[in-house]
């Protein structure tokens, strides 16, 4: 039996070249219809040129993701005060351009540019007798407007988010970082999908190695869709195999801006309302935005309160099973006492009786979430509240259990960074595993090799876990605890490289 390849393969292997617009309008239109397969919400529009009847024009759009206003005064334009062109498509451009109500007017010369700019909402004019076409900017469609972040949400700070529109969430970092060292770079990306993705820095503050590794990366990617930036985030990242993440991502202007202006890289995708932060080091899950809003003090005592939490999310169940099972000489006679007489009638061992805490906890969790909204947070609290008790009147689980798995879960929570606690979440259960079956030394087992894998991730070519491996001193101004602003006169000196002044007076510190 013969073998066929893929003709999508063989397209990719072997593009075909770009055919240009025909001069024909009703050759061009025609093969526009085609290429389209006659689509419905493909909508052209012919008439003839008021100045020189002899020639006719056309204007072409996909319904429903152009402005209808703008639109309607580009017509108008056209009917009613565009000129008779000759001279060809040069003096076409020179001639329209002052004429049409619109931003951003281009010529296009290709069949493909034309498909291309019809997709991202802009109205395509075509002239008999021209092999060219004026393509002009009038996006529209139904959008969500500027909102409150849903994920991320402070007590003191800005209330506005990003959305799914790219043109939007730029112009929000715009209005936070009001310089014009502030870059963007555009990209499409996806040979379905043709997400637009905008690459933002600020010249002088990122990176030159970072960017460079960054575009090289961006420019590797070769997949058919991109609907989200987690597609992003998995094929640029350094390391796929780590459980730990390597980028972060924020739906707040703020937040981002503030990471622009300590050398970080942001990457926005049209239609997701998260943008990726690179690069980054372990600490910066454990920040928040707020931090900068309010005193000192108090921000460092948060930040203690996040790395507590942190390690309690990741441990306390396993050292409960761990000292439960085989280490009770660790624990107070009268705490020792308490704990055999609840577990006196549970028939199932410390790690599997955690197990299923754990994992009943996840279900309810996930439910939750997956419920709808005016529910979701009633399932969760009621679920958790009857099967935990249900669970210690039925002699299942010892009613210490409950209190290890419910401040494990709270703890979890406490954690800024959504993708860090998920994390936390998988190393969990592994830790589980080897304290139940080793005890104290299974936890340690697990422990060291954690932290071996943490000091020797990199995140874009910056150590993970800076600035304690390698130490940066002049870095833990900004760590766990926060001193206060006036102190902070240098950005990080790691992601911040180029220009590592940010206030005061030239300085080495």
């Amino acid at each position: 039996m013969g073998l066929t390849s893929d003709p999508s393969q063989q397209a990719a292997s072997n593009p075909e070249p770009d055919p240009p617009i025909p001069a024909s309008l009703f050759q061009a239109i025609s093969r526009l219809r085609a290429s389209f397969g006659h689509s419905a919400d493909l909508v052209i529009r012919e008439w003839e040129d008021a100045a020189a009847p002899s020639r006719r024009v056309a204007v072409a759009y996909i319904e429903g993701i152009v402005d209808p206003k703008l639109l309607s005064k580009l017509v108008e334009a056209i009917t009613e005060q565009l000129p008779s062109v000759s001279g060809g498509p040069a003096a076409m451009e020179t001639r329209i351009q002052g004429k049409l109500p619109v931003g951003k007017v281009k010529l296009v010369h290709t069949e493909g540019h034309l498909r291309a700019d019809l997709l991202t909402g802009n109205a395509v004019i075509l002239t008999d007798g021209f092999p060219a076409a004026l393509a002009a900017s009038v996006p529209g469609g139904e959008k969500r407007g500027v909102e409150e972040p849903t994920s991320q949400t402070v007590i003191r700070g800005p209330k506005e988010g990003f959305t799914e529109d790219l043109t939007v969430n730029v112009s929000l970092l715009r209005r936070k970082l009001r310089t014009s060292d502030l870059r963007i770079e555009r990209r499409t990306i996806g040979r379905y999908t043709q997400t637009p993705v905008v690459m933002a820095y600020i010249e002088g503050l990122a990176d030159t190695a970072v960017l460079d590794e960054m575009r090289k990366r961006l420019d590797a990617i070769d997949t058919d869709s991109v609907l989200e930036s987690g597609y992003i985030e998995e094929l640029i990242q350094d390391k796929t195999w780590t459980p730990f993440p390597t980028m972060m991502n924020t739906e707040r202007p703020d937040s981002t801006a503030g990471s622009l202006l300590e050398g970080q890289v942001a990457l926005l995708v049209d239609g997701t309302p998260f943008v990726l932060l690179a690069p980054v080091t372990f600490f910066k899950f454990f920040q928040s935005s707020e931090d900068y809003y309010q005193r000192y003090d108090l921000s460092s005592f948060l930040r203690v309160i996040r790395l507590f939490a942190f390690f309690v999310a990741m441990l306390l169940p396993s050292l409960y099973i761990a000292v439960s099972t085989f280490h009770q000489e660790m624990m107070p006679s009268t705490l020792l006492v308490s704990l055999a007489a609840q577990r006196e009638g549970t028939p199932l061992p410390a790690l599997i009786e955690a197990l299923l805490m754990e994992i009943t906890f996840e279900v309810i969790r996930e439910a939750g979430v997956r419920m709808p909204r005016a529910i979701g947070p009633a399932i969760s609290i009621v679920g958790a509240l009857v099967l935990g008790q249900a669970a210690v009147q039925a002699g299942l689980v010892s009613g210490a259990m409950v209190i290890v798995v419910s401040f494990t879960a709270i703890a979890n929570f406490v954690i800024p960074a959504f993708n860090m606690a998920a994390s936390v979440r998988l190393i969990r259960f592994g830790l589980m595993f080897l304290a139940g079956t080793l005890g104290l030394f299974g936890i340690l087992a697990g422990a060291v090799p954690i932290l071996t894998h943490v000091v020797n991730v990199r995140s874009f070519g910056v150590p993970y876990f800076t600035p304690l491996a390698p130490i940066w001193m002049n870095n833990w101004k900004d760590l766990v605890v926060r001193v206060p602003w006036p102190l902070m006169k240098t950005r990080p000196a790691v992601i911040g490289k180029q220009n590592r002044q940010r206030q005061g007076p030239k300085t080495n510190s």
